[in-house]
């Protein structure tokens, strides 16, 4: 099970038809893979953040991913044409600072 599905990305995006289906899965694996990227998890750390795991320690890291991911998918399709990703960027470092990980 994703962090975020399909679903609940169409709700916060507020998109009632399936019209736009397909781009915001797009959109959504963008925005979890950027986060990811920003946040400097490693693969098998998103993988354990993305997934069903009922690991207390990843509660507060999903809880903040969910809210980046949200935004930037938000940003992402409201931004189509004109999209600003360095600004995009700068917001989800601020966004992640708590939870990324160091440089090794």
């Amino acid at each position: 099970m994703a962090l975020i599905s399909l679903e609940e990305a169409k709700q916060y995006l507020r998109v009632d038809t399936e019209d736009e289906d397909a781009m915001i899965a797009i959109l959504l694996s963008s925005a979890g893979r950027l986060c990811a990227d920003v946040a400097r998890l490693s693969d098998e750390k998103w993988a354990a953040v993305d997934n069903d795991d009922k690991d207390a320690t990843l509660v507060s890291v999903r809880e903040t991913m969910r809210v980046a991911i949200l935004y930037a998918l938000g940003y992402m399709f409201e931004h189509r044409e004109d999209a600003d990703h360095h600004e995009l960027t700068l917001r989800l470092r601020s966004l992640l600072f708590g939870i990324r990980e160091g440089v090794v």
